[in-house]
């Protein structure tokens, strides 16, 4: 009798596709899958990616051992905007604090002219103040006002606002009153969804703790439906399998505590592709490097610094700053199906509208109107006249009659709208990276890329040139590195307090207490997901500031007693960090005291992640990959030789103008470039 095979599926959902990648931890087989997307009823493409990769691996739904999900169903809700009828409850005094928001003005205040200041996520006539006043440290000023409380509960309740957020001044320090007002909200208006910021973030500035805590009140009941559908689908086909979703941070969390804290997944999707281009780098013998996904609604950018994304507590889903840990990424409107158009000046336009899945660019064949970028790539030889090895075939003539019209309204030939409208979606991925690289202090020509994501890889060349990048790393598959990163990633918690002190009257028995307590915390919710104490992994860090600035920098803070040289350690990372993001620091400048502001445990419940064995050199023969020749345009028409990637072996060199082809991806190498095929099959492409 043969053992049961054990199978780890990890699945990412995009607005065009769904990737899937399965591991058979016995064997190490690794198998990769693609099936379109289901916009109307996600859960229907997520199952038919299980069933279509277990189909391959020739087993049923007995063999699965764990399913990990990136999903952009929060996502998506933010950036359409779509959060519902929400209500607020603040403390009594600060009702406008929504209102009042920040000063700070996108694209800086040579952009105040032009700039509408957004709706707020919560309108003043959905805002309810309740008395009763906490102050920094959590000590009570005034009671908590119970009548008032109850006449905002029943409020809600008469007006139909079934979600409703609370954020009460200081609550960070102090939960009670905002457990009071939850028990209130309970008792007088049982079907409503609440979020308290005590549980969502406890950490002080109002307005980003109050945006925070609304966003995951709003995200939390489509959220929940979600994971409870396809916990009930996965049921049927693998009953009790442990059910993973994707967060910002860089870690999973199960399906049933995922629901309880779902403003950690609205980058879930982006976050995985970081983190399997990090696994991709380090393998390819590159510690730091840029990420680049390219599906087909956007693309999405990030940083790798010495084998790890870099994190920020500053980011933003659409128009709501979130104020909770996510891998520092930065998303644009360019991918695959990126509508091109005739703007009202009469100049070509590409994105950030999107053709998406359905009806998908003119190629598809599915009714889409708008030429896109994907139309342009077939319209120039650049992909081939199908995707999905020949699953989803492409109707170039659509593509070429839909360019030729919009060619005709702005005076241009085919070729050049074509060209035009890669050009202009390359620069605008190409400004992406700029702002995780160039405005955090970094020289982008010092770090090489991953391209990945089914789009990805198609504009690497092109990127190298505009960059001046020294290489662009494509790995195998790389449409489905997102579901593979997905198998990498530990679970992980976060969990913050502000505990603002001057470093010279620093009392070390309130930053050990504090991080006593988040340790427990941590050590707590790492046992609910089934990791004995022995396999924790309690992560310290600390956010410093000079005095006098508005924001902190995040350093790592060493484990062990919290003494005079752990508080040194920590003061000296910060100045180093402070110099090295922006070229000075005070140490040793009195007039310039270091402040702490906030202390974070991270737990990370370790798993373990699939090994790949480089691969023994080819024999340099690349004619067995060749599979043919077609025109392809370039800088003007010409034969590029067509190569087959799955017949490429470590060794081979493939010199411009070429096109390597494969499952769900295609990179086309130009003049003047060359592709090296690595150990572990990878495609380094650099100039030649």
């Amino acid at each position: 009798m043969t053992d049961r095979r054990r199978v780890r599926v990890g699945i990412d959902t995009g607005g065009t596709f769904t990737d899937v990648v399965a591991l058979d931890t016995g064997s190490g087989e690794l198998v990769t899958t693609k099936t379109p997307s289901t916009p109307a009823d996600p859960a229907e493409g997520f199952m038919a990616g299980v069933a279509k990769v277990l189909a391959r691996l020739g087993c049923d739904g007995d063999a699965l051992v764990s399913v990990s999900h990136g999903t952009t169903v929060a996502t998506n809700q933010l950036l359409e905007g779509k959060v519902g009828r929400l209500g607020f409850v603040t403390t009594e005094g600060y009702e406008f604090v929504l209102e009042i928001a920040r000063q700070s003005v996108p694209d800086g205040y040579g952009n105040s002219y032009f700039w509408v200041k957004p709706n707020r996520i919560v309108p003043v006539d959905r805002v309810r103040a309740v008395g009763g006043r906490l102050d920094v440290t959590g000590a009570e000023i005034r009671p908590f006002d119970e009548a008032a409380a109850v006449r905002a509960a029943r409020w809600f309740r008469d007006q139909a606002v079934d979600t409703v957020g609370v954020c009460f001044l200081h609550s960070y320090a102090n939960d009670a009153h905002e457990l009071r007002m939850r028990a209130v909200l309970e008792q007088e208006h049982p079907a409503c969804v609440v979020s308290i910021s005590s549980e969502v973030l406890r950490e002080y500035r109002e307005y980003e703790r109050s945006v925070t805590t609304l966003v995951d009140a709003a995200v939390k009941p489509r959220l929940a439906a979600y994971v409870e559908r396809i916990r009930s689908r996965l049921d049927e086909v693998a009953e009790d399998v442990p059910f993973y979703v994707m967060k910002s941070n860089g870690g999973v969390l199960s399906g049933a505590e995922v629901v309880r804290q779902p403003i950690t997944t609205v980058l879930s999707g982006p976050a995985a592709g970081a983190l399997g281009a990090a696994v991709v780098a380090g393998r390819a013998g590159f510690g730091s490097v840029l990420t680049l996904d390219g599906g087909g609604t956007s693309t999405d950018v990030s940083v790798v610094l010495d084998g790890r994304p870099t994190l920020t507590t500053e980011g933003t889903v659409g128009a709501y700053p979130s104020k909770i840990p996510m891998i520092d990424i930065v998303t644009v409107g360019a991918g695959g199906g990126s509508i091109a158009s005739r703007s009202p000046e009469g100049t070509l336009k590409v994105g950030p509208q999107s053709a998406g899945a359905e009806p998908g660019p003119l190629c598809y064949g599915r009714g889409g109107t708008a030429p896109t970028v994907t139309d342009a790539h077939v319209v120039l030889g650049r992909i081939p006249p199908h995707l999905l090895g020949g699953e989803i075939p492409l109707d170039v003539d659509a593509a070429r009659t839909g360019l030729a019209t919009l060619a005709d309204s702005l005076g241009l030939d085919l070729e050049r709208l074509a060209t035009g409208i890669l050009e202009i979606s390359a620069w605008n991925q190409a400004n992406a990276i700029r702002q995780v690289t160039v405005r955090r202090g970094l020289d982008v020509r010092e770090l090489a890329m991953v391209a990945f994501g089914g789009s990805g890889p198609l504009q690497v060349c092109r990127l190298i040139d505009i960059l001046a990048l020294p290489a662009v790393v494509v790995p195998p598959d790389p449409g489905n590195l997102s579901a593979y990163g997905l198998l990498t990633v530990d679970v992980r918690n976060d969990d913050v307090q502000t505990a603002v002190q001057r470093d010279r009257e620093l009392d070390l028995e309130r930053v050990a207490t504090a991080y006593a307590a988040l340790e427990r915390r941590s050590a707590g919710a790492l046992a609910v997901e089934g990791f004995g104490a022995s396999d924790h992994q309690l992560v310290r860090s600390a956010d410093l500031r000079y005095d006098g600035q508005a924001y902190e920098v995040r350093v790592d803070a060493p484990a062990g007693a919290v003494d005079r040289p752990f508080q040194a350690s920590v003061v000296e990372a910060f100045h180093a960090a402070h110099e090295r993001l922006y070229g000075y620091c005070y140490r040793g400048v009195d007039r310039h005291p270091v402040e702490w502001v906030n202390l974070r445990v991270t737990g990370i419940g370790p798993i373990d992640r699939p090994e790949l064995a480089p691969r023994a050199a080819g024999d340099g023969k690349i004619e067995r990959a060749r599979t043919g020749t077609r025109p392809v345009h370039f800088d003007g028409w010409s034969q590029a030789t067509v190569y087959d990637r799955s017949r490429l072996e470590p060794g081979d060199v493939i010199d411009g103008p070429a096109v390597v082809e494969e499952f769900g991806s295609t990179v086309p190498v130009h003049p003047g470039y060359t592709a090296r095929v690595d150990a572990y099959l990878d495609l380094v492409v650099s100039r030649t």
